[in-house]
């Protein structure tokens, strides 16, 4: 079987989220932390994490990339528990009970991204739309087949949907407004 572990490539996350997932977490999508928030409300950190954030489930902070990886019954079972103990601490789970149930869930999403080759990174991209958070996922390779990955290495995206251009007004960057 096949899970999603955080990875970091360069130091980006530290900066770009409040809270930066460490390297080598087991990681689900984490859209269910948005699931009470206005998304376009949300504003610089907490929006980066939106928009573009797995959840690592141990900090419970967030990674811009995940790396699929193989993983044993005793690696997901342990997943689940762990995620299930976080839902109930930190995101009012009635019980664990029911935390489980949304952990197991959580988990077989997560591992439902991991149809392409161990070591792929999987890349997020969520929008909102009327009322529903809507996820599209892209699997980074290295050029030329699998290679050590570097913090600036030319990638090919497969599944690359038709992605809303994100622009970036550098003038208002420097003057720091990060919105």
């Amino acid at each position: 079987m096949k899970l999603l572990r955080t990875i970091r490539l360069d130091p980006s996350d530290t900066f770009v989220f409040e809270r930066a997932a460490e390297p080598g977490e087991w990681a689900v999508s984490g859209s269910f932390v948005f699931s009470d928030t206005d998304p376009a409300a949300l504003q610089g950190k907490e929006r980066s994490a939106f928009r573009g954030g797995f959840l690592g489930v141990t900090s419970l902070g967030w990674s811009t990339l995940v790396q699929i990886v193989e993983a044993s019954d005793e690696d997901r079972e342990r997943l689940v528990g762990e995620l299930s103990q976080r839902l109930v601490e930190h995101f009012g789970a009635p019980d664990l009970a029911t935390a489980r149930a949304a952990a197991e869930e959580e988990v077989a999403f997560a591992a439902s991204l991991c149809v392409q080759p161990q070591d792929t990174l999987i890349a997020v991209h969520r929008s909102a739309e009327n009322g529903e958070i809507r996820e599209a996922f892209r699997s980074l390779h290295a050029k030329g087949g699998p290679k050590p990955l570097r913090a600036f290495a030319f990638l090919e995206v497969e599944d690359d949907e038709a992605q809303p251009a994100d622009q970036v007004d550098l003038v208002q960057l420097a003057n720091g407004d990060r919105k």
